[in-house]
């Protein structure tokens, strides 16, 4: 990647600080817990929502794949609209839609509403997003501020998940699974009321015009990337249906990157990725968004199916998780102004991928406090040390028309990510335990004993692979980013309220 030549002004001295600043921090913090917490939340209640509405295993899938595929899909646009019609009104658009739409799946009659309402919420989202980060940016111009403020929206966007798996459970066991999705309507209508009042409105300068070939074709490539991939859990890497979803996708995002190379008033200017610093941290989180999969998706079926865990317990013993988030991004947020994000983030990354590499140690008769807790405590502290600087430095020398796009890079890159590796790490899995009851099994009908172990085995050869996605993120982020503690500063800070 070469360096961009783009130049951004630095926050003046004179500039007063918002004194509402750390108010509408809370309401933007609030905001992406919804947005994070609602792709985890859904999946314990999984189950007893399938039953009650008769959905197939075939489809049920797409309760956390609507959600998934419409959010990553559509953060580009997002980004981009938050940018010029105002990131305040997009933002407040976007928790009213997300109320409206998590009120529609909570009281959903059939599977396909809700589907539906987990697409809308997905949609909204992908609105939201983009301008909740935009506006941290623009809000906090003081570097020591905004790394603090950098370090509470980490601790969110990595412990959110955490949160969602435990309060699934909760509502799931003592309420009803239609509450993992009613929760979150309340929570959002408060947090929109109150950003009427506390948070400041910024737009991009220019012209406003959008890039709709950009927008349709990249839109639909990532949707039909993230579907293919999806698609091969159940038909196969080598289904006509996979290699012609595969296919399409590659040739709409070949054609996005070359209608952005030409165009004007590019949805996704190619300054923005073609640098070192935000470069190297989008393909980190694109990594880690694929990696982390397998420490949720994993886990729970060995909590509960080898552990015996009921739901409840289940999101308990993720709480560690929580934990150690929070623990790693108070680490991080005084060091990354001090000597920059390149030293937090590979560090992070290695302690995920020594965490990872705990997790393959688990076994049939091993336990929760033995091998689980340990390994879960290591990659969430990890993980919380590099959050923070990672979304800082996605945002480096990033100028004020380009931030809301820029800032969708950040959730687009790990919702994708995401989407992705539950399709791989599953489809990974399969095949591991088909192998293993192939070589254990000699012909016959496999013992439940050998079941189990298949099992288990399937579940250690994801964490490896988790491991090693991790492991190249933290070497790719050694190599390109660059950032110096006083780049940070220069992040496009425009006062609030411009």
């Amino acid at each position: 990647m070469s360096m961009s030549t783009e130049t951004v002004a630095a926050p003046t001295k004179s500039a007063v600080p918002d004194p509402g600043r750390w108010l509408a921090l809370a309401i933007i913090a609030v905001a992406q817990l919804l947005i994070v917490l609602d792709a985890t939340i859904v999946n314990i209640a999984l189950p007893t929502a399938q039953k009650a509405l008769h959905i197939s295993d075939a489809d049920r899938q797409w309760m956390v794949t609507a959600y998934t595929l419409a959010f990553g899909g559509l953060l580009l646009l997002g980004g981009r609209i938050a940018d010029f019609t105002g990131r305040k009104r997009a933002f407040i658009i976007g928790l009213i839609g997300f109320a409206a739409a998590s009120a529609v799946g909570g009281g959903a009659v059939n599977e396909g509403m809700l589907f539906a309402a987990r697409g809308a919420q997905g949609v909204f989202a992908a609105l939201m997003a983009p301008a909740a980060l935009s506006l941290l940016t623009v809000t906090f111009t003081d570097a020591r501020e905004r790394a603090r403020a950098f370090g509470v929206y980490g601790a969110i966007a990595g412990g959110g998940g955490a949160v969602g798996l435990l309060m699934g459970g909760v509502l799931t066991q003592y309420a009803s699974w239609r509450w993992c999705l009613l929760v979150s309507a309340p929570i959002a209508i408060v947090a929109a009321v109150f950003a009427l009042r506390y948070v400041n409105e910024s737009r991009a300068e220019g012209d406003t015009r959008y890039d709709i070939p950009g927008a349709v074709t990249s839109t639909l490539g990532l949707v039909g990337l993230v579907y293919g991939f999806t698609k091969a859990d159940s038909a196969g890497w080598t289904s006509a249906t996979t290699l012609s979803l595969l296919a399409v996708s590659v040739i709409l995002l070949i054609a996005f990157v070359v209608i952005e190379l030409r165009t004007r008033h590019p949805l996704l200017p190619m300054r923005v990725i073609l640098n070192n610093n935000r470069g190297g941290s989008y393909l980190a989180s694109l990594l880690v968004g694929v990696g982390m999969f397998g420490v949720f998706l994993f886990l729970t079926y060995y909590m509960q199916i080898n552990l015996g865990y009921s739901a409840l317990m289940t999101g308990v013993a993720f709480l560690p998780f929580t934990a150690g988030i929070i623990i790693g991004a108070g680490v991080s947020a005084p060091l990354t102004p001090r000597i920059g994000p390149r030293i937090p983030m590979v560090a992070g990354l290695v302690l995920t991928t020594i965490g990872m590499v705990l997790l393959t140690q688990i076994g049939v008769d091993t336990g929760y406090w033995s091998h689980v807790m340990p390994a879960v405590l290591v990659i969430s502290f990890g993980m919380g040390i590099t959050f923070g600087p990672l979304s800082n430095t996605a945002l480096v020398g990033v100028a004020s028309h380009d931030a809301g796009v820029a800032s969708a890079l950040v959730n687009s890159t790990q919702q994708i990510g995401g989407s992705l590796g539950t399709a791989l790490l599953n489809t990974i899995a399969a095949s591991a335990l088909t192998s293993y009851l192939a070589d254990h099994a000699a012909g016959k009908a496999p013992s439940a004993a050998v079941t189990a172990a298949g099992t288990v085995h399937s579940y250690t050869v994801a964490f490896w692979v988790s491991a090693a996605l991790i492991a190249v993120a933290a070497v790719l982020t050694a190599v390109l980013v660059r950032a110096r503690p006083h780049e940070l500063s220069a992040t496009e800070g425009i006062p609030a309220g411009f």
